[in-house]
């Protein structure tokens, strides 16, 4: 056997078909160019159409097999009719990655029931729904990947957390019931755990090139992290090599929540 072929056997996502929400910009647009090149037909599913239209038209580009599904994320209604589209497209998935998240953070004392609401809606209710409408699917077909993105806020509290680092917290907790419920039928579920990207998510921060620095002065690595810094983390628990991972945090901050 080659090496091309060992790395073949050990990451590639040829014939799985996997759904990114949030997947038109930052950290699921690049999770999902990652899954795609990897080999996996790809359904993006997000709001804005001409960022969804941009993404998918650089991966046919490439070679890559992709679609996309303009949907609310943020009512109940919204998920479901965006999860049957998503379907139509390429057919079930394998592979379900919740990367799709508001980021609205007053300070704790001027917390609304408006801003409780959708952050909750989007954060954490979406991904709830969109797994109960694949996971027990994946479970009777015997493999699955379910991904969650979360946020150092769900283990630490900064940067006013409020209902942002609750719904990231309770979105970690989920993936664990998750892991539970569908890893004895061959379906793992995971969080990747971001430190400070510099994403559209975190433009009130990356916009203040003070605490830009100080983040990055938090890290190991002694940078900020990009949304490409992500890829080869989504590929592998997407895959086949991650069979024996589940209900685990992965953490790809640079060192930030060890520093």
């Amino acid at each position: 056997m080659t090496s091309r072929d060992h790395l073949s056997d050990l990451f590639s996502l040829d014939g799985l078909t996997a759904l990114i929400t949030g997947g038109s910009s930052g950290i699921g647009r690049a999770v999902a160019g990652a899954l795609a090149r990897a080999g996996a037909s790809v359904v993006i599913v997000a709001r804005k159409e001409r960022e969804l239209a941009s993404t998918v038209e650089e991966l046919t580009a490439d070679g890559c097999r992709a679609g996309w599904v303009s949907g609310d994320l943020g009512t109940r209604d919204g998920v479901r009719t965006a999860a049957e589209r998503a379907v139509a497209v390429f057919g079930e998935p394998d592979i379900l990655v919740n990367s799709a998240g508001v980021n609205l953070r007053p300070p704790m004392g001027e917390l609304d029931d408006d801003v409780w609401d959708t952050t909750m809606a989007v954060n954490l209710e979406a991904p709830h729904l969109l797994g109960q409408r694949f996971g027990p699917g994946m479970a009777e077909r015997g493999y699955g990947r379910i991904i969650h993105v979360t946020s150092q806020q769900a283990h630490r509290a900064f940067a006013d957390s409020g209902a942002y680092g609750v719904s990231k917290g309770a979105l970690e907790s989920l993936a664990r019931s998750q892991a539970e419920a569908w890893s004895p039928y061959g379906v793992t579920c995971n969080t990747l755990v971001p430190g400070f990207v510099m994403t559209p998510l975190n433009a009130r921060l990356s916009s203040d090139p003070e605490k830009v620095a100080a983040l990055a002065a938090r890290t190991m690595v002694g940078r900020n992290g990009l949304a490409e810094d992500f890829a080869g983390a989504a590929v592998f628990l997407a895959g086949r090599s991650s069979a024996y991972v589940t209900g685990q945090s992965l953490f790809v901050d640079g060192g930030f929540s060890s520093h």
